[in-house]
């Protein structure tokens, strides 16, 4: 089984953007982070999600658990459904996913069981960041 634990930080609402996404399990320990823009707080969880099963799916696993600190994105998944327009079609990406799973689960995390995927997503944009 694989753990994907994800995460977005966001620098003001909207802001500068970026995801961190931490995989461990059958082997492997990967960390992604990336600044992607500016978008939302809820949006970038969105688009973590998603970066984090994409690099999840390269490794052909049939089961993966992710981990959120996003009540929204948790909801969300378990409902397959999003009211809000654009989280609806970055959550009908992560379904068709989800969907090349044999099994998959989410499960919201406190943000102290998060710290990994935090640190990289707050990484990403820090980076990209004017230095003072």
């Amino acid at each position: 089984m694989l753990e994907v634990y994800i995460d977005g930080s966001t620098t003001g609402n909207p802001g500068p953007s970026g995801i961190g996404v931490f995989i461990k399990g059958e082997g492997h320990h990967l960390r992604f982070s990336e600044f992607i823009g500016e978008y939302s707080n809820h949006t970038t969880e969105f688009i973590a999600l998603q970066r984090g099963l994409e690099e999840a799916k390269k490794l052909s696993p049939s089961i993966v658990s992710a981990r959120s600190d996003s009540q929204i994105v948790c909801a969300a998944v378990e409902k397959r459904y999003a009211k809000n327009p654009e989280f609806a079609a970055i959550l009908e990406q992560i379904l068709a996913i989800i969907d090349t799973f044999d099994f998959f689960f989410i499960k919201w995390i406190p943000d102290d069981q998060n710290k990994a995927a935090h640190a990289l997503a707050r990484d990403a944009v820090l980076k990209q960041l004017p230095k003072k």
